[in-house]
């Protein structure tokens, strides 16, 4: 199992220096990836008067400030971006890394908020459409291909975006869904990992075992993993004492879970603040036996 911190893209962490940091002491603690929110306004009652910052300005901070530790979103929402300006971003950046992103993707949210109050679409079967078209549309700019395609939301016309990502044929892609919602867990079995929610489970809140193997047996039987490595990404707090986290994760990693995601809860203000984030960092990522 790999370990990952998990920030927003606003409060602290709207500032690049401190993600910097934060990626810097993440990497040299030991921690194997930082994954970055990808919001505009979130929730706009909860995060009104917030700074926020540009996803890919601040992992391109944290990709020039270390050497080894995985980057990428969790999540980005395709349908609230250009595909072949996402395309270029990500092969930027992977470019820059050495080839070390992870591309997270999603339905985005909340949808009311991030799409409604910019007078986008809101409509969640249009834009899980466009989610699929624009992951497709991605795969083909990465290869530096040239791309044609007629689609419901997008055309291209003989378009060939160089150069193409280091990673071959791509970077890995997760998708993000809430489990047990089935339509987005089989849309990550057809990529490379899945990025769970549980209802059961709220952000910062480890899923139960039991859940966490009943998707993977859904992920199976769908197809992931029958060809290539696949991950399963979960995540909350783990305990400060070293056997009651082996005792939380290692559970979820016998389960069949790949990454450890270390996420703050919702509630309060902790998980938006450099201070408590960074104490967890430079504690360490859990030890499991």
């Amino acid at each position: 199992m790999r370990f990952s911190i998990n920030i927003p893209n606003f409060g602290d962490f709207a500032d690049a220096h401190t993600v910097a940091r934060v990626a810097t002491a993440a990497e040299e603690a030991g921690w194997d990836g930082l994954f970055v929110w990808d919001h505009v306004v979130h929730s706009k009652e909860r995060r009104k008067g917030q700074p926020f910052g540009d996803p890919w300005m601040l992992l391109t901070a944290a990709a020039l400030a270390t050497s080894r530790i995985k980057l990428g979103p969790l999540v980005t929402p395709i349908a609230r971006r250009r595909p072949e300006q996402l395309a270029r971003q990500v092969a930027t950046l992977d470019g820059m890394s050495g080839g070390r992103v992870i591309f997270g993707a999603g339905l985005g949210g909340p949808i009311d908020d991030e799409f409604g109050s910019l007078g986008d679409e809101t409509d969640p079967k249009v834009l899980a459409a466009k989610l699929d078209e624009g992951l497709g549309l991605l795969a083909g700019y990465w290869s530096g291909e040239t791309v044609n395609h007629e689609g419901e939301h997008y055309r291209v016309d003989d378009v060939a975006l160089l150069p193409a990502t280091i990673q071959t044929p791509r970077p890995p892609v997760w998708l993000a869904g809430y489990w047990p919602r089935k339509a987005p867990m089989r849309r990550a079995a057809r990529w490379d990992g899945a990025v769970p929610l549980f209802r059961s489970a709220n952000h910062g809140e480890a899923p139960p075992v039991e859940e966490v193997r009943e998707l993977i047996a859904f992920l199976r039987d769908n197809g992931a993993g029958t060809t290539t490595p696949y991950d399963v990404i979960v995540g909350g707090i783990s305990p400060a004492d070293p056997a009651q986290s082996r005792a939380l994760i290692e559970p979820l990693a016998e389960a069949g879970a790949t990454w450890w995601d270390e996420r703050q809860l919702l509630g309060g203000t902790d998980f938006y603040r450099l201070d408590p984030v960074l104490r967890r960092i430079e504690q360490g990522p859990p030890s499991l036996g």
